[in-house]
This record gives C-alpha cells, sequence and structure tokens, in this order.
C-alpha cells in the first residue's frame, strides 16, 4: 500500500506545480510568441491552380495574381475570418482591381488538396473568384 500511495502523492505534488500561473515573464513571452505566431499565418501564402494555370501570392509587400499570359498586383489587405472558427481555417481576401471590380480569394484548411498533375497534397484548398470565372486549386504557406 506504501508503495503506490508514495508516487501518487508525487504526481499529485508535479501536477500541481504544474497547474501554479507561470511568473510574469513566463506569461508575456508566451503571449508575444502566441501573438508572432498568429501574425505569421495570416501573413504569407502561395494559392495555385491548374487547367487554366493560375497562382496569387500573398505577401505584406503584397497580393498578386498570376497566369502565364499575365500579372496584377493588389495591395495587402488582411483576410477575413469565418466568425466562431480558429484563425487558421478559413481566410477570405477581397481585392479591388483598377475599375474598383472585387475579385475575392477563398483559402480553407483541409485534410489534404491535390493539384491533379503532381503527387504533391497541399493543406489548403483555394477558390478565386475574379470577375466570372472561378478558379479553384490549392494553396500552401509560403515560408
Amino acid at each position: 500500500m506504501k508503495r503506490v500511495i508514495a508516487p501518487i502523492l508525487l504526481m499529485g505534488i508535479s501536477v500541481g506545480l504544474l497547474a501554479s500561473s507561470p511568473s510574469n515573464a513566463n506569461s508575456s513571452n508566451l503571449l508575444v510568441a502566441q501573438a508572432n505566431n498568429r501574425n505569421r499565418i495570416a501573413q504569407e501564402f502561395i494559392a495555385s491552380g491548374t487547367e487554366p494555370f493560375w497562382s496569387v501570392t500573398i505577401s505584406k509587400k503584397g497580393i498578386i495574381y498570376a497566369t502565364p499570359e499575365s500579372r496584377q498586383s493588389f495591395p495587402y489587405v488582411s483576410p477575413l475570418q469565418a466568425s466562431g472558427r480558429p484563425v487558421d481555417l478559413v481566410r477570405v481576401y477581397r481585392l479591388r482591381d483598377r475599375n474598383n471590380a472585387t475579385n475575392t480569394l477563398v483559402i480553407k484548411k483541409v485534410d489534404s488538396c491535390s493539384d491533379g498533375m503532381s503527387d504533391i497534397t497541399y493543406p489548403y484548398s483555394a477558390i478565386f473568384i475574379r470577375g466570372n470565372t472561378v478558379l479553384e486549386g490549392c494553396a500552401k504557406p509560403n515560408k
């Protein structure tokens, strides 16, 4: 019986120490790390599709839509997020072009997305709506 009580007592003390509140320094470092993670998640991305070939590159410098024939730049905009969902689940970018037309890019976290031409699987699906054209593809963080 004594052999059982001692390990349980030690485990209880360990759990109590771990559950106690961290110091202010550790707590603030954790908050900074979490904020940096959120910022990193929302900034850099590459979405692309095949047949027809297209890509959208997202960075704080700007957002670039490209095809083999053309290229269009947009200023960076923060993505909209799905209400009540994790930050990294769905992001929607509304991009206005020179003619004030709205282009929409939707990136959604999925189990896997295939571009249909390679064996590469991507962690996000992508839909880009440009005028009356809907382009579908995959996306990944651009690290």
